[in-house]
C-alpha cells in the first residue's frame, strides 16, 4: 500500500534552516509529481510546493518563493523540502502529498519557527 513518511522537523530560530524528506513507498515514485503541504494552528491545509514527476518543474507558494526549494531523488523514492530564512509564519505541520487519484497524506511533521 501507499505510504509517505515525513521526517525532518523541528524546532529552529527565525532566519534557520530545515531539510524536511518524505520516504514513499507502495507505487512507482518516479510516475507521479510530488506536493508539499503545510496547516498552521487555525488555519486550513495549503499547498507549498510542487514538483513535476521527472523534477523538471517546480511551483511554490508566494510566500515562500525564493526561501524553499522542493527536490526528489527518483531513486530513492524521496522528496525534499529545503527551508531557507525561515520565519515565525513558517511554524506549521508540513504534509507530503500525492495525487494519483485518489489523494494520500503522510502523517505530518512539526516545524516550529521561534526564539
Amino acid at each position: 500500500q501507499v505510504q509517505l513518511v515525513e521526517s525532518g522537523g523541528g524546532l529552529v530560530q527565525p532566519g534557520g534552516s530545515l531539510r524536511l524528506s518524505c520516504a514513499a513507498s507502495g507505487f512507482r515514485f518516479s510516475s507521479y509529481a510530488m506536493s508539499w503541504y503545510r496547516q498552521a494552528p487555525g488555519k486550513g491545509r495549503e499547498l507549498v510546493a510542487r514538483i513535476t514527476r521527472a523534477g523538471d518543474s517546480t511551483n511554490y507558494a508566494d510566500s515562500v518563493k525564493g526561501r524553499f526549494t522542493i527536490s526528489r531523488d527518483n531513486a530513492k523514492n524521496t522528496v525534499y523540502l529545503q527551508m531557507n530564512n525561515l520565519k515565525p509564519e513558517d511554524t506549521a505541520v508540513y504534509y507530503c502529498n500525492l495525487v494519483m487519484p485518489p489523494v494520500y497524506w503522510g502523517q505530518g511533521t512539526q516545524v516550529t519557527v521561534s526564539s
